[in-house]
């Protein structure tokens, strides 16, 4: 079954740093083996200004789960983790089985 990590990366004590340096952590992510695709998505701001719950979200998407975790243990992963944290990517890592399907309308 086509496995997912979802980084739900927290909100940064400097967004200008992180985001200056999404484009190589990006190009970190490419690099992972058994990468199937990649998306990364910024959280929207609340409408009545409070901080948001997390900053950004960050997809990986594996052919399975074995992909996955081998994917993750891997030199490539060490590099991405360590610009992702060296700019105050703090985040919470989820592992999960994905279950596509297409609304009514789109069959």
């Amino acid at each position: 079954m086509e496995t997912k990590i979802t980084l739900i990366i927290d909100n940064p004590a400097e967004p200008e740093v992180f985001e200056r340096e999404m484009p190589t952590i990006l190009d970190r992510a490419e690099v992972l083996p058994g990468l199937l695709r990649l998306e990364s998505a910024k959280v929207w701001p609340k409408e009545d200004g409070t901080e948001t719950p997390a900053y950004r979200t960050l997809d990986l998407y594996f052919e399975d789960y074995g992909s996955a975790s081998h994917a993750v243990s891997t030199a490539a992963a060490a590099a991405f983790f360590e610009v992702l944290s060296s700019v105050g990517g703090t985040f919470t890592g989820l592992f999960s089985e994905v279950e596509s399907r297409l609304p009514r309308s789109r069959r």
